[in-house]
């Protein structure tokens, strides 16, 4: 069992390494691996939030100021161009950390700017599962989806699969970092927090 698990993990990491949208964030640091918790977006009361990725489409509209309103991709360096900011880091960041970062810019110009940023299209998301489900492989979606989601358009859990001992991992850009998903407890409303709304390019792990 031990074996088999390390093998699925090797997968999970090839999976990643061949992922464009999270080789294109490396950087310099040396790789890590960690566990964690999921995500405190996942816990938030609102539900999780979506992370901006590269390719992905912004909706900018600033109120009483349509010449300011407009839409906006944000390039392959994660960054985006607005008129009176200039450039700004998007990849990595929320809408509403978008809004805040954009409102504030913009207090240099206008009074009191209120700014509401939409996620128009998502050009990038994707994500892997591996392991023992119906149908492993890449899961391409046009919206973010949670690991509930993505299991179910996998095809489910085969035979002999130990769903208690799922983990997501994720590239950060300095290393890897492994959360750990017990399905049995999550369909039974116990951390429920594990469900969370995953990043384009993570890789779901069903020993």
């Amino acid at each position: 069992m031990r074996r088999a698990l390390d093998h699925l993990l090797f997968l999970a990491f090839c999976m990643l390494a061949l992922s464009s949208n999270v080789s294109a964030q490396a950087s310099d640091t040396p790789n890590r691996e960690e566990t964690a918790d999921a995500p405190d977006s996942a816990k938030s009361a609102g539900g999780p939030l979506y992370i901006i990725q590269p390719n992905d489409v912004l909706e900018i509209y600033v109120w009483k100021e349509p010449e300011l309103t407009r839409k906006v991709l944000v390039r392959p360096d994660g960054r985006i161009s607005f008129p009176l900011v200039q450039d700004m880091q998007a990849a990595g960041m929320s809408p509403a950390d978008i809004k805040l970062e954009v409102e504030r810019e913009l207090k240099k110009y206008i009074e009191v700017p209120n700014v509401t940023v939409i996620v128009d299209a998502i050009q990038s998301y994707r994500v892997f599962v591996t392991g023992k489900v119906g149908k492993p492989g890449v899961i391409a979606v046009e919206k973010p989806i949670t690991v509930l989601q993505a299991l179910a358009l996998a095809g489910g859990f085969l035979d002999f699969a130990n769903p208690a001992e799922m983990v997501v991992i994720r590239n950060t850009g300095s290393g890897n970092v492994l959360f750990r998903f017990n399905y049995p407890e999550v369909i039974k409303g116990k951390n429920f927090n594990q469900n969370m709304l995953l990043r384009s390019g993570d890789v779901i792990v069903v020993p």
